[in-house]
């Protein structure tokens, strides 16, 4: 049977990059980097948002069931964003043996899309 990861609210789920090459083309594994507060990597999978209020239920009864459908508010990040964000506010997991970092929305400093536009394309991560 397969499993599948569901994210919960605002979170985010991040697939670290595992190290970097300086100018002089050493490799940095990630372990080195580790005491670095900020940690880069592409956004895999986001949760539903913020979940909003519907006020209409305060007009219903307290006993009656209600089937209208949660409504959420959308986040800022989407699956496929490169992005910038506080290591220290994020928690580390392991799914299907690979290693992902689990962050809230708020936690993610900058959003690198790739939107077609060159000047923003020109940005290196």
């Amino acid at each position: 049977m397969a499993k599948e990861l569901l994210l919960v609210g605002d979170k985010v789920l991040i697939e670290p990059d595992e190290g970097e090459k300086t100018e002089s083309g050493l490799y940095l594994p990630q372990n080195v980097r580790e005491k670095e507060k900020v940690q880069t990597g592409k956004i895999v999978q986001i949760g539903p948002g913020y979940p909003v209020y519907d006020p209409t239920l305060l007009e219903d009864e307290p006993w009656a069931t209600n089937a209208s459908k949660k409504k959420y508010f959308p986040l800022q990040a989407k699956a496929g964003d490169y992005c910038i964000f506080l290591r220290d506010q994020a928690i580390e997991i392991t799914f299907n043996k690979k290693n992902y970092m689990v962050a809230s929305q708020a936690a993610i400093l900058v959003l690198i899309r790739d939107s077609g536009n060159p000047q923003i394309n020109a940005i290196e991560p």
